[in-house]
């Protein structure tokens, strides 16, 4: 049991742990594409701002003969060119005088070194000199000193960019945030699916642990779903029902066979105890006891073949091929006529091919046949085998009726035999091959037709003759493993048909 939950919780570990890394990966990398788009962009377009202000301040002194007055802040009407600089970009503006005296501080006062005060007493106007990173109350500014010209003066234009940076990493801080969330919940949301997945996995795994500790096979599996999960449980509940159904089967095969071999056997025993007194027995007894020997000692040899024929025919171990059933039935015949001596036919319509497996419907067909000639010793008529395929019916006709009875193997089937022994199924139904065994012996009593398929039974007027009860089992078995049904009833004129389907061959 423990085991059992180390690997369950190893499986859902390795779910959790496995959307939790993808989600990992795939959201910083995300993350970290979206940050650097964002960052460059935002860099880019303060840096194009800052830019276009100062070539527009520069391309305005160079155009008009501007002096330090001109860019005073107390300006009321506010359309001087100083508030041309200040509207688009929000940067702070200093005025520098001659010599580099400050003539109107920036809010806040922006620093003045050797390079600016030369730009202010330059002759051309127009002139620059900038600052990529200037420290001004604590922050980072871009600055730019512009000359007017003429030793007049220069103005200074600065923009902040330690805020622009604030605000890109408090985006870097969210976005981390937000990769961790996800990472989380992607865990959350892997265990969940996990202990989703593995309780029906867990529920499969304690109906095998108690199918071995306690070896029965009747337990349900609950399987619900339509997955590859669904799908197992389901395959995994038909092969228990397949195998408790052949566990039942041996079962009933060993009881009835130990049921049957008790009398042979206890017969045997009492025989083999008159030995020891053979001695003391006439010669007539002896002759019986002998007799009664060697036909018990048949009887039970033919038990034993029929037993393991049947056990044999159980396992499906021989593989399916195409076949002729019509093939089959000849070969049967010539097996039989040189078996018993008696004269035996076949007939034979309609596509009469299949997909079977060739030695168990061999020992359908012999078995009928010996049946057949076990019951009708002494019969002069031939026996008949006949196979029926599938044709087309007819037009505006469903079926074409036999005299005689209904050869079809309950009432309403829908396959009825023609005039020439084919037959077709009513309203397009799919139709089997059939294969009907016809004899003229003393035929089987209305009570035991609906029993003569089960295992070890014999009709009373039968019990006289040798024979296991076993043969006519082993038909049923293998017409229903061939998607069949077996069949008994009278025949005109005295006798039985007996035979079974096979489901026809896909074409």
């Amino acid at each position: 049991m423990r085991r059992r939950l180390r690997q369950v919780s190893s499986l859902r570990a390795t779910f959790t742990v496995s959307f939790a890394a993808v989600a990992a990966v795939v959201t910083v990398l995300v993350g970290f594409l979206s940050y650097d788009a964002a960052a460059r962009l935002v860099r880019v377009d303060q840096q194009t701002v800052f830019a276009e202000v100062v070539q527009d301040l520069r391309d305005q002194v160079r155009e008009h003969s501007l002096h330090t007055s001109d860019f005073a802040s107390s300006d009321p009407d506010h359309d001087g060119p100083l508030d041309d600089i200040i509207r688009p970009s929000r940067t702070d503006v200093q005025v520098l005088g001659p010599g580099g005296v400050i003539v109107d501080h920036g809010v806040p006062p922006l620093p003045v070194d050797s390079h600016d005060r030369a730009v202010a007493d330059h002759d051309r106007a127009g002139g620059l000199v900038q600052h990529k990173d200037v420290d001004v109350a604590g922050d980072r500014y871009r600055l730019a000193t512009v000359s007017l010209g003429g030793g007049r003066g220069a103005v200074q234009v600065a923009q902040q960019f330690s805020d622009t940076e604030d605000l890109l990493r408090e985006l870097q801080q969210r976005t981390v945030l937000l990769v961790g969330a996800v990472v989380i919940a992607a865990g959350l949301f892997g265990w969940w699916l996990a202990r989703r997945i593995t309780r029906r996995l867990v529920r499969l795994a304690g109906a095998a642990e108690d199918v071995a500790r306690t070896g029965r096979l009747g337990i349900q599996v609950p399987v619900t779903g339509h997955d590859e999960v669904a799908r197992l449980g389901r395959s995994f509940d038909r092969m228990l029902g397949r195998l408790a159904q052949s566990e039942e089967d041996q079962r009933r095969l060993v009881q009835d066979a130990g049921h049957e071999l008790r009398t042979p056997l206890t017969s045997l025993r009492t025989n083999i105890s008159m030995l020891r007194r053979i001695d003391e027995l006439p010669p007539d007894a002896r002759e019986e006891l002998v007799a009664d020997l060697a036909l018990e000692s048949r009887e039970l040899t033919d038990l034993v073949n029929e037993l393991v024929a049947l056990a044999a025919g159980q396992s499906d171990t021989e593989p399916v091929r195409r076949l002729d059933l019509a093939e089959l039935a000849e070969d049967v015949a010539i097996t039989a006529r040189r078996r018993t001596g008696r004269d035996v036919s076949v007939r034979v319509a309609g596509d009469t091919t299949v997909d079977g497996r060739p030695s168990a419907l061999q020992r359908a067909v012999s078995n009928l046949v010996e049946n057949a000639a076990k019951f009708d010793r002494g019969g002069t008529e031939p026996i008949e085998i006949r196979v029926t395929g599938p044709r087309p019916a007819p037009p505006h006709t469903d079926t074409i009726s036999a005299p005689g009875p209904a050869p079809s193997p309950s009432p309403g089937s829908a396959d009825s035999t023609g005039s020439d022994g084919s037959f077709a199924g009513r309203h397009g139904a799919p139709v089997p091959v059939r294969v009907e065994v016809l004899d003229r012996g003393p035929g089987i009593g209305d009570e035991d037709l609906v029993r003569v398929f089960d295992r070890f039974y014999r009709a009373a007027d039968a019990r006289s003759l040798p024979g296991s009860g076993l043969g006519l089992s082993i038909v049923r078995e293998v017409s229903a493993a061939h998607g069949g049904t077996p069949f008994a009833y009278p025949r005109r004129g005295g006798g039985t048909v007996i035979g079974f389907t096979v489901e026809a061959a896909a074409h």
